[in-house]
C-alpha cells in the first residue's frame, strides 16, 4: 500500500507489471473518493538482509508402504492418521 501524493490517503495497486528482474511498475489509485488520483510507482529490489542457505531436496518416499495407511475413525483420535505395521 502507498499513500496518495496528492491528498495523503491510502492508495491501492490496480495493476502492475515486471519491468526487470529487480523492478516492478505499479499503477495505483487513491481510495479517497473526492481525490481519485491515479499514479505510477516503481518497486525496486535494493539489497538482501539475509541470504537463504542451500536447500537440499527431500528424499523420495519409500515404495511399498502405500497400502499400509489406515485412517482412525474411533474417538478420541478421530481424524488422525496412523500407520499399520506390515
Amino acid at each position: 500500500m502507498m499513500n496518495c501524493p496528492e491528498c495523503g490517503h491510502a492508495a491501492h495497486t490496480r495493476s502492475s507489471f515486471q519491468v526487470s528482474n529487480e523492478t516492478k511498475e505499479r499503477y495505483n489509485q487513491c481510495t479517497n473518493i473526492e481525490c481519485g488520483h491515479t499514479f505510477v510507482t516503481h518497486e525496486t529490489f535494493v539489497r538482501s538482509v539475509c541470504h537463504p542457505q542451500k536447500i537440499s531436496a527431500a528424499p523420495p518416499h519409500p515404495k511399498g508402504m502405500q497400502n499400509n495407511l489406515l485412517i482412525n475413525t474411533d474417538p478420541p483420535l478421530a481424524g488422525f492418521v496412523r500407520l499399520v505395521p506390515p
